[in-house]
């Protein structure tokens, strides 16, 4: 009963977090294209009301007509909308994600004691100081350098330093998985904390301005927009990190901290192409040269076995037999893949490896994720060693029979 509470737990949390994030990188996404899209209006009784863009559109069989004051209208209205708990339910949930599924389990999803050994208890405290570090690094360089001549520039290439750094620092800590998780939760939380602390903070400030009758600081909106304009360029890096624990080969290769940079550049690319693109401006050589990087990056940790034909077994070479093969998945894979495992709450991913007909049943499962990808077990926690995953690939290859 424990392990399928566990398992509803996972499976609500996950769902939460994917609606209030589509919700959120939605309304960011729409308000990045409609800055970009606006055009100054021609109606001169707009521009005596201080309305700098307006845009045109429609969409579901109404017409709209958004309009963006200079500064501030003369006089605000009663209600007004604002976009802030799409941030931060995004943020609760995804940490309540993480919370169930990492810091719960984190001797078996934290730690890889190939990269560094290191408690349970240490690594939940590496964890959250790396995400509390990212946010004060990144909010200090924004303070120090934002506002001064040139501030975006100086503080596009210091925080680009910093990720880098950051991702260098990730891997070197945490399991190759965790580490791409880490990345993108702690671009996550300073995208949520921008939103927290320095643009909703701006927007109640310039309205108090108003609603006292004096003169919004234009500080605040810029600032805000600053904060923005990152937190757009986060979004397609902190999606790829989120989705990433899927795919054992990117995480699972050597130099991940590379593979993770630079699909995160690529992902850059894809947001500036399509930043540009609102403006009516069209640079094809982004996409193209996203495009190179990850197919730079898929030939470059692509396994032998795909790259190569596999080798022809030599004459008098015995057979590798199926009670060979049960015993090394009893020795290194049940521990997780059990009806009752010791290592996790519930089975990894559902796959069941404590029968003969587990085994068959995921024998394509085996081969490609301990023998091709070698991403499990998790972290090599179990210790499986070279030969061991050499005599699960002769089997898969001879027909994975289990005889």
């Amino acid at each position: 009963m424990e392990a399928y509470i566990f398992e509803w737990l996972n499976l609500l949390l996950r769902w939460l977090h994917v609606i209030t994030a589509i919700a959120w990188i939605g309304s960011s996404f729409y308000f990045v294209w409609l800055d970009n899209s606006l055009t100054k209006p021609q109606d001169p009784e707009l521009l005596e009301k201080g309305v700098g863009g307006e845009l045109w559109a429609v969409h579901g069989g109404g017409f709209y007509n958004p309009q963006k004051y200079l500064l501030a209208p003369k006089t605000l209205p009663q209600n007004l909308h604002w976009f802030f708990w799409e941030s931060y339910s995004t943020w609760l949930s995804g940490f309540a994600l993480f919370s169930v599924l990492y810091l719960f389990n984190a001797g078996t999803f934290l730690v890889d004691k190939h990269v560094l050994d290191m408690t349970a208890t240490t690594a939940v405290f590496a964890a959250l100081g790396y995400l509390v570090a990212g946010w004060v690094v990144y909010d200090a360089i924004c303070r120090l350098f934002g506002d001064k001549p040139g501030g975006d520039r100086v503080v596009g290439v210091l925080v680009t330093i910093y990720v880098v750094a950051a991702v260098w620092v990730a891997c070197h800590v945490f399991s190759g998985r965790a580490a791409f998780l880490m990345t993108g939760a702690s671009l996550a939380t300073v995208m949520s904390a921008n939103v927290l602390f320095w643009i909703i903070p701006g927007q109640r400030k310039m309205v108090a301005s108003m609603r006292a009758g004096q003169s919004p600081d234009p500080i605040h909106g810029k600032r805000g927009k600053q904060r923005s304009v990152h937190n757009t360029y986060f979004t397609l890096p902190v999606i790829f990190a989120m989705l990433s624990n899927h795919y054992s080969m990117t995480y699972s290769a050597g130099n991940n901290w590379l593979v993770l940079l630079l699909i995160m550049l690529a992902g850059v690319l894809i947001r500036q192409f399509f930043v540009l693109k609102h403006k009516g401006i069209f640079k094809w050589q982004y996409p193209a040269a996203a495009v190179v990087i990850l197919a730079g990056v898929a030939a470059w940790i692509a396994p032998k076995s795909v790259l190569q034909p596999a080798p022809v077994a030599a004459q008098g070479v015995p057979a590798v037999s199926f009670v060979q093969v049960q015993q090394v998945i009893e020795t290194r894979c049940i521990q997780c893949h059990a009806a009752k495992p010791t290592l996790m709450p519930v089975p990894g991913k559902g796959i069941l490896l404590d029968s003969k007909d587990g085994i068959l049943q995921h024998a394509q499962q085996i081969y490609q994720q301990a023998v091709v990808q070698k991403a499990m077990p998790l972290g090599n926690m179990t210790n499986i060693t070279d030969d061991e995953r050499a005599l699960l690939g002769k089997w898969f290859e001879a027909g994975a029979k289990g005889e």
